[in-house]
């Protein structure tokens, strides 16, 4: 949160993406595969990655409801899929229909088409709206921009120090781009953007830094310019690395493992939630990063960790990966212990891991073992869990 603002994203996604297909893949571009992750998870995962986000909602076309089901998005504030409308416009304002009960102090409205938008290019836009009525993220034209009215001979040509490229997300506060948005329904014009329906309701417009790298996925070789940009093309090395954690039980009536609560007869015992899954998982990420362990980034002796949900741990070793333009590749997740049972949220465990690190849920297993009765794990005394994470980095030598 930012300070006591509730701040909640709309991701467009209602186009069928034609443009962006190919010989090779016909599929709507929002559901093909970027580097490894479909675009719209990646565009998801961009603001579900920021603890200030409060809510996001998706707006999918009718037809594609099935295809976002198998993107095994998973996450407390990921809010069922909104049907869009036949236009953008109509779209976004169906999004924000369905945010009207949760009544947000801010809305962010973005685009599933730019999956590579920083958490930069987003924080300022949020901080913008501390001082502005909506902000919009641009990045100054640098072509040398003609005019022409006939579209043979050149009429004028534009100052192009006054020509900016508007990108998303854009950021309104809530009650006034809503009421913009119902009072431009009834015009007879479309508008291209939310920004453009402020300006024409009046409201002003703060410009925000964008991105070069903040792309718009448009045409089949915006993918080969996004994969460049994630790295993938360039010269990458795979990392590995592990992680291994141990917690006892204590008196509690259910315990959390791979970001799922599952009832039990005892709790763990921890200074967070004690999700040893996600520890051991976490400082696997960390392992392939060098970056040390969850310790080192969260001690336990600060206050604030007491009790945190071990997703935030997670969260930020992944949203490393991301910072130094790498990926996940694959993890893989050993739990043992004689009880709870853990086969049964194994599903729902790999789509909470899934969302968080912003992979689908083919890139993440998880087993389950016991110790044959031996050992304190086999006393059910605790449980434990070991981790392997493989990603790609860029090389650095």
């Amino acid at each position: 949160m930012t300070g006591t603002r509730t701040i909640a994203v709309i991701v467009v996604a209602a186009g069928r993406g034609e443009r962006a297909s190919s010989a090779g893949d016909t599929s709507p571009k929002q559901y093909r595969d970027l580097a490894g992750t479909p675009v719209l998870s990646r565009s998801i995962a961009a603001f579900l990655r920021r603890d200030d986000i409060s809510w996001v909602v998706p707006v999918i076309h009718s037809e594609q409801v099935d295809r976002y089901a198998a993107l095994g998005l998973a996450d407390p504030r990921l809010l069922p899929p909104v049907t869009g409308g036949e236009t953008r416009q109509a779209s976004v304002l169906a999004g924000l229909t369905a945010l009207s009960p949760k009544r947000p102090d801010l809305v962010l409205i973005q685009d599933a088409a730019r999956p590579l938008v920083t958490s930069e290019v987003i924080g300022g836009v949020i901080e913008a709206l501390r001082g502005s009525e909506a902000a919009l993220p641009v990045v100054p034209v640098t072509d040398t921009i003609k005019r022409s009215v006939d579209g043979r001979t050149v009429t004028t040509t534009e100052d192009r120090k006054t020509l900016f490229a508007a990108q998303t997300p854009q950021g309104f506060r809530f009650p006034q781009i809503l009421s913009a948005h119902l009072r431009a329904g009834r015009m007879p014009r479309e508008f291209t953007d939310d920004a453009a329906i402020a300006e024409w309701a009046g409201l002003s417009v703060a410009l925000t830094p964008g991105s070069t790298h903040n792309l718009k996925i448009t045409h089949p070789e915006d993918f080969a310019r996004a994969e460049r940009l994630l790295g993938k093309e360039t010269a990458m090395e795979t990392r590995i690395g592990t992680g291994f954690d141990v917690h006892p039980f204590d008196t509690g009536s259910s315990v959390w493992l791979g970001g799922v609560e599952i009832p039990h007869t005892h709790k763990l015992k921890g200074h967070s939630d004690a999700d040893v899954a996600l520890h051991a998982l976490t400082d696997a990420i960390y392992g392939a990063l060098g970056e040390g362990d969850i310790g080192k980034h969260f001690p336990p002796s600060d206050p604030q960790w007491k009790g945190a949900a071990s997703s935030i741990f997670l969260k930020h070793a992944a949203g490393l990966v991301t910072e130094r333009r790498g990926r996940i590749v694959n993890l893989d997740i050993t739990i043992v212990c004689e009880a709870p049972r853990v086969g049964p949220h194994v599903e729902a465990m790999k789509a909470a891991i899934g969302a968080v690190c912003g992979v689908s849920t083919g890139r993440v297993a998880i087993k389950a073992t016991t110790s044959e009765q031996l050992g304190f794990t086999g006393r059910g005394e605790g449980i434990v869990a070991m981790a392997s994470a493989s990603i790609e980095l860029p090389r650095e030598d």
